[in-house]
């Protein structure tokens, strides 16, 4: 994977330094952003980016990046489960699943992916995303898991299970947007102004509780290096049982 820099216009004309790099082999644009990007913005990218890929105007592209504070409220969201005592701004993301918090300290994953080539398989899509981060954390030192019945990936046993990552999908015209959210090192205490995808009787960790603080650097090393078994994943023809 070669990478450069370069100055992206996103969609509100606004200039933000990325590390953007592209697989020779996979033709998947990978950008890194060095600074929190605004929700709207990012927004506002995917869906033109979701277009473009659909158009063929444009090449696939995952988007790694922190957001300032905020709650985004998903199509199945319920209001009871928003509290939000320091009134960060809450959005509609329109992606699957319920609220959910960003912030700094939390690794956000974008993907912008062509199912038409990769799969008509959204279930097949959200294993192979579980994979990914389950790996991804499994690089880190830390051993994590799915848990049936409740979305996300869950680290410990028993009352010190808790959440360490969320997932978030939306698909138009078969090409994905929104993505996967990592708790490296954010500030656990946002979390309480919302019931996090509706689940209220668990907690929610990071990286940094439950193994040693590390650069974000070292996160996306480790995606990095398990994105291509992702991608062999997604596009595996037997189903998930």
């Amino acid at each position: 994977m070669r990478a450069l820099p370069c100055a992206c216009n996103l969609a509100d004309g606004a200039c933000r330094l990325h590390l953007a790099a592209m697989d020779d082999g996979l033709e998947v644009e990978w950008r890194v952003s060095d600074q929190q990007v605004p929700y709207e913005e990012a927004l506002a990218f995917m869906e033109e980016r979701a277009r473009a890929i659909r158009e063929r105007e444009a090449r696939e592209c995952v988007w790694l990046l922190e957001h300032p504070p905020l709650f985004t409220a998903g199509t199945s969201a319920n209001p009871a489960e928003l509290f939000n005592p320091l009134g960060l701004p809450v959005y509609e993301g329109g992606r699957g699943g319920r609220y959910t918090y960003h912030g700094p300290g939390q690794r956000v994953v974008y993907l912008m992916l062509d199912l038409e080539k990769r799969g008509r398989d959204v279930r097949r899509l959200v294993y192979a995303l579980e994979g990914w981060i389950i790996s991804t954390l499994e690089e880190l030192g830390i051993d994590a898991h799915r848990a049936p019945g409740r979305i996300g990936i869950w680290v410990g046993e028993g009352a010190d299970e808790a959440k360490i990552a969320a997932l978030g999908i939306r698909v138009r015209r078969w090409v994905t947007m929104h993505g996967i959210s990592i708790n490296v090192d954010p500030d656990l205490s946002h979390f309480e102004g919302i019931v996090p995808c509706g689940i209220s009787d668990f907690g929610v960790t990071s990286i940094a509780k439950v193994a040693e603080k590390m650069p974000m650097s070292r996160v996306d090393a480790a995606l990095s290096g398990g994105f291509r078994q992702f991608l062999k994943d997604l596009c595996q023809s037997n189903q998930v049982s």
